[in-house]
């Protein structure tokens, strides 16, 4: 796995003047703006997230075209405007290449960048762990034998970040352990009702295994342990049932569905291996 180092913007090294700062960023999303123009929302270790203009940007002989790709990683400078910051300089860092060979990986990768967007803030706060978990995540995205094992691996680790993290090790209401069986999930309570506990619940309960249980565990207790999760063998049901928990209880969370989960099921409906 590539290894990286986060830079600190220059204008806390008193190199530039503090309307100008170069940061690494990961281009989450793209769009056409005026004639020429794009407008790119960037993530940054130390600003979060930011929008910023790319000048020129569509014309074929624009210097930063080829380095403000989707969902590569750059080191850009940014000049600080009045409504819009704006793009003046961008050098290719990482392009993620497996995401751009396979459709299936790159979809993965947008549903990540979306993700993170709507969990995250214009200039909330330093997004340093985020930043660092969406680079390793669009790594294994890129190169793992299973990108929909990574992409579940990221949503844990994300939810877990931004205060939202599932309750998966006890029974969300009792508080009591919870027993080998299959047991309930509820979108509302954020985790785990236990079968003894599900009456006192009014909200809608969605089934859960043990197995697929002790999947979204080991997942969320695997934090700094990729290598872990890398070598299981998930089969296709699996995926499939903690998929069902996951993006129900994320949906939840945002009160909308992610566009890039829809484009992930009509690509499964051409590809069912996706």
């Amino acid at each position: 796995m590539a290894q990286y180092t986060i830079i600190p913007p220059v204008n806390e090294w008193g190199a530039m003047p503090p309307r100008q700062f170069r940061t690494q960023a990961i281009i989450l999303s793209r769009r056409d703006f005026g004639e020429a123009d794009r407008l790119l929302t960037l993530f940054t270790p130390a600003r979060g997230k930011i929008r910023a203009i790319a000048k020129g940007a569509r014309k074929p002989s624009a210097k930063v075209s080829g380095h403000v790709e989707l969902f590569a990683r750059s080191d850009c400078l940014i000049h600080r405007g009045r409504n819009l910051d704006i793009l003046t300089q961008a050098e290719l860092i990482e392009p993620y290449l497996g995401l751009r060979e396979d459709l299936a990986r790159g979809a993965y990768a947008n549903y990540a960048a979306e993700l993170l967007d709507r969990f995250t803030a214009d200039e909330e706060e330093a997004g340093g762990e985020l930043f660092t978990l969406l680079h390793q995540t669009l790594e294994r995205v890129a190169e793992a034998a299973d990108p929909r094992l990574a992409a579940r691996f990221f949503e844990l680790q994300l939810l877990d970040l931004v205060g939202f993290r599932p309750e998966l090790s006890e029974c969300v209401i009792s508080r009591a352990a919870l027993k080998p069986e299959s047991q309930y999930f509820s979108q509302e309570e954020g985790g785990v009702v236990s079968r003894e506990a599900a009456p006192q619940v009014s909200t809608r309960l969605v089934e859960i295994d043990m197995v697929t249980l002790k999947l979204l565990r080991h997942l969320q207790r695997s934090a700094e342990a990729w290598e872990r999760v890398s070598s299981l063998r998930v089969t296709a049901g699996q995926h499939q049932r903690a998929e069902r928990i996951m993006l129900g209880y994320i949906a939840h969370l945002l009160e909308r569905k992610l566009e890039s989960v829809d484009f992930i099921r009509r690509l499964r409906q051409f590809s069912p291996g996706a």
